[in-house]
């Protein structure tokens, strides 16, 4: 009885590590500045979120600084108020020029900060959405936007780090936003000659299907047939006399 005792004992703290390690894998990761949605797509236009959480537990989220890649200029990037909050925008000159509707742009939007009000600002335990447009998206796989996140102690926040695909996210990762290819884009269109010829073969394969159970039909009927009439004769040598000499 013991004995037993011991074993279950033993198999509690078991499934009790084992909890615990999973509870700990599975866990959320430190919070972090973030753009959302996460993908989009090349060539196109969308509104975008800057979500800023504060991880501080005194002080006030008061600045954020989010800087656009240099290999990534966009051409039209607009924002919308925030309510406690002002917008500035730097520009600087993109050689060679952004085409946007027809237009030669010499110059793109390469920071937009955010600064709040006196006495304003994320609180502890709050996050706030700065929403940007930004068209037409470069065709590039991903931009990352490198954030500086201020709080009123002083204290910075820089989301600097680019992650690596395949490795661990790094500490302070910097936003991404990953792009696509459009649908009709040569390297996301799928091959429309192999696909007709998919169809077709496909045809193919039902007519010839369709032809085999006609013909085997027919044949059948031709035995049946042949066998009737076999059987008619049959009967009817029987039938007649058979002559004298």
């Amino acid at each position: 009885m013991i004995r037993l005792r011991r074993t279950a004992s033993a198999a509690a703290l078991t499934l009790t590590a084992v909890a615990a390690t999973l509870l700990g894998f599975a866990g959320p990761a430190a919070a972090h500045v973030t753009v959302n949605p996460k993908e989009a797509t090349q060539g196109g236009y969308g509104r975008f979120a800057v979500r800023v959480p504060n991880e501080s537990d005194t002080a006030s989220t008061v600045k954020i600084e989010v800087n656009l890649p240099e290999n990534a200029p966009v051409g039209s990037v607009s924002t919308m108020p925030v309510p406690g909050w002002t917008v500035a925008v730097e520009k600087r000159k993109v050689d060679p020029p952004i085409e946007v509707h027809g237009s030669q742009l010499t110059e793109a939007v390469s920071k937009l900060t955010w600064t709040a009000a006196a006495g304003g600002g994320v609180k502890p335990g709050e996050f706030q959405e700065f929403p940007v447009s930004m068209g037409p998206l470069p065709q590039v796989d991903r931009m990352v936007f490198k954030t500086l996140q201020t709080y009123s102690d002083g204290n910075v926040s820089r989301w600097i780090e680019e992650p690596t695909p395949g490795a661990e996210e790094p500490e302070n990762p910097a936003p991404v936003l990953t792009l696509t290819a459009a649908a009709g884009s040569p390297s996301a269109a799928p091959a429309a000659g192999a696909t007709a010829a998919a169809g077709d073969d496909d045809d193919d394969d039902d007519d010839d299907g369709s032809t085999a159970v006609v013909l085997g039909v027919a044949g059948l009927l031709a035995g049946l047939g042949g066998l009737a009439l076999g059987g008619l004769a049959f009967a009817r040598t029987r039938r007649e006399p058979t002559p004298k000499s």
